[in-house]
């Protein structure tokens, strides 16, 4: 459903898949998008690497040092490097749905040398259908790359499989407000549905214990950058493979009134000769738990209802 400009930026809530609803992804348009921005990727990723050092100053959840590391969604693998100097005896394991993007995680970084001369890999790999033995590792990290699946349970549920019996699963999405500045001025624009649509912060952790996680805890908060101008937050969004990618989205180009009109509706929120651009992010974190057993010691199976369960490709 594209964005009303007379209803509050707060999006509806989750439907049975995990997206907020009218939001479903377009895997192709996901796979496109990352293609195309990965060689200029590390240019701009400002909010991606400062959420990444907010989530690791969350790992004090982690009691012992994990000894295996999966970063899903890991995009150019930023995070890997940081990882393996906090946890240095620990394997790590890159994986994201964009071949382009290990491509230049494996180019470009010297340390990466050294993670293919030992167990450490990168791995192509769709977040629905990780090849992954069962309980494979002891921490999974995700940092903004969940809301690029279009099935955020059957991904979570991969996930709780790959993790090993107390691991934790630890995660940053946008959040409802993130780019409200931007999807108002559309909405007064032309209604169409150009920025994204994400769940609530409440949803998600509902979504964690269906899915079979234990203990969540999620966090939130605003995270507010300032542009130039508009085409520097979309030069920006680009770099960063954030196209949209809703399956709703207008697929003609926007008209050059409605942009005018978009663009004279943000100006309105000018400050200081700045513009802003709010990004809500959410913070998860899960265990997985013991298998629950009957009285007589056998254990209870779970198994995902037929909504957690991954499309066909």
């Amino acid at each position: 459903m594209p964005p009303d400009p007379q209803s509050p930026p707060r999006a509806g809530r989750s439907n049975r898949s995990g997206q907020a609803a009218g939001s479903e992804i377009d895997r192709a348009a996901v796979r496109r998008g990352f293609a195309r921005a990965a060689s200029r990727y590390d240019l701009a990723p400002v909010l991606q690497r400062e959420v990444a050092g907010r989530m690791a100053q969350r790992l004090t959840y982690v009691a012992r040092p994990p000894s295996s590391i999966l970063d899903l969604g890991c995009g150019t693998g930023a995070d890997l490097a940081p990882l393996g100097e906090r946890y240095p005896q620990a394997t790590l394991t890159g994986c994201d749905v964009s071949l382009p993007m290990l491509e230049r995680a494996g180019r470009h970084r010297p340390w990466f040398r050294r993670l293919f001369e030992t167990a450490q890999r990168l791995v192509c790999t769709d977040a629905l259908a990780l090849p992954f033995a069962d309980r494979s590792f002891d921490l999974v990290w995700s940092n903004l790359a969940l809301q690029w699946t279009e099935d955020l349970a059957g991904a979570l549920t991969e996930a709780l499989r790959a993790l090993e019996i107390g691991g934790l699963l630890t995660f940053s999405v946008p959040g409802p407000d993130t780019l409200m500045e931007l999807r108002e001025a559309f909405g007064e624009a032309d209604g169409s549905p150009h920025v994204h649509r994400f769940p609530d912060m409440h949803d998600l952790g509902d979504l964690l214990v269906s899915c079979g996680f234990a203990d969540p805890v999620m966090e939130m908060e605003r995270i507010v950058l300032t542009y130039a101008d508009a085409n520097q937050l979309f030069r920006e969004l680009r770099q960063a493979g954030a196209a949209n990618a809703a399956s709703g989205r207008r697929r003609a180009l926007t008209g050059k009134a409605a942009w005018r009109r978009m663009l004279d509706r943000y100006e309105r929120l000018r400050s200081g000769g700045r513009l802003p651009a709010t990004f809500e992010i959410v913070y998860g974190h899960a265990w997985k738990p013991q298998p629950r057993a009957v009285a007589d010691g056998r254990a209870i199976v779970r198994f995902p209802s037929r909504a957690q369960r991954s499309p066909a490709a």
